[in-house]
């Protein structure tokens, strides 16, 4: 390709915006990323990184709640903003010290999903070579007198195939024991998202409640927006191939799909969110390492679980895009 272009933007590379006349976005930065085979990404700074749009050779996989782009400053957690704050996107970091619902720990509050979603990212180089693009950041997570959690972040995007991987490691820089609770909270969206898409999760499933469980032999099967949709909630024990985890879905009608590989050893649970209602129409897949009952209740269960001081934790996903159904099928 080098021989072909002046510059090596003409077809790929990383590219830093700031969101104007975006509302309670503007001001927001964003790094966009294109790896010349069709994959673009949008990652999100003022929001721990995230990915926040991800198109493929020319349709949109993720999905943006009705909030649209917040930034940080937005979020209040003693009024209990997090749905009003929660973009969405592609994917949203839930954690690291409260994951789920939210709960009072103590004397302290806990916000729905935590607070690192909702916290800038620092920005600690960028790399190219002739296999892909490493994008590296870093969130700080901690207060005076509490817990001090750091999360460094390493995205790497192929030029060579299209996926990206992303590896966090996660360390307790302080002097106690610290709470760690993660959950990536994967959204899919229109047009990936449609009554023609059919979804893969290899495992065992339990439903979150009754209402879900009304509705079990149908969990994988995508239907259209619908008035007054109650959100359904579904638990797998997703099975393993050589240590990891599974998961995709793929839409016939636009000829794309994607699947993510999880280590499932570090991430041990796995929760399906759909979400079928007119304007909030919306499939979660959420590997973590976690349930989504909060702090209190884990803990209450013994399954919490914690960092010691220089302790670390690492998670490893890669998200990888196919063309067509014999691709995705082959990712399994």
């Amino acid at each position: 390709m080098r021989t072909y272009v002046g510059d090596s933007a003409q077809v790929r590379g990383v590219e830093e915006f700031i969101l104007q006349n975006a509302g309670k976005g503007s001001g927001m930065r964003l790094l966009y990323v294109r790896n010349g085979l069709g994959l673009e990404v949008f990652l999100s700074l003022d929001r721990a990184g995230d990915a926040v749009r991800v198109n493929f050779k020319g349709d949109n996989m993720g999905w943006m709640s009705g909030s649209g782009f917040v930034a940080p400053q937005y979020f209040d957690i003693e009024h209990k903003t997090f749905l009003k704050s929660f973009t969405g996107g592609f994917f949203t970091t839930c954690g690291l010290t409260n994951v789920g619902v939210e709960c009072a720990d103590g004397d302290e509050f806990l916000p729905m999903h935590g607070s690192i979603s909702n916290t800038p990212a620092r920005l600690m180089g960028i790399d190219e070579t002739n296999e892909g693009l490493t994008v590296k950041l870093q969130v700080r997570d901690g207060s005076l007198f509490g817990t001090k959690l750091v999360l460094n972040r390493e995205f790497f995007f192929s030029y060579k195939e299209n996926f990206f991987t992303l590896k966090d490691t996660t360390q307790n820089v302080g002097d106690i024991d610290s709470p760690y609770m993660i959950l990536y909270h994967c959204n899919m969206g229109y047009p990936l998202l449609q009554e023609s898409a059919f979804v893969k999760i290899p495992g065992k499933v339990t439903p979150r409640d009754t209402e879900a469980a009304k509705y079990l032999d149908t969990a994988l099967q995508m239907e259209p927006p619908q008035d007054n949709f109650a959100e359904r909630c579904y638990y797998y024990e997703v099975e393993e191939k050589n240590g990891l985890a599974s998961v995709g879905i793929f839409n016939d009608k636009i000829g794309k799909g994607l699947v993510l590989a999880y280590d499932k050893k570090a991430l041990p649970r796995f929760t399906q969110w759909k979400m079928m209602g007119k304007y909030d129409y919306v499939l979660g897949l959420e590997p973590s390492n976690c349930t989504v009952a909060g702090r209190v209740s884990d803990r209450e269960n013994g399954i919490l679980k914690t960092l010691k001081p220089d302790e670390s934790a690492v998670n490893k996903l890669k998200f990888t895009f196919a063309d067509n159904e014999e691709k995705f099928n082959a990712l399994f």
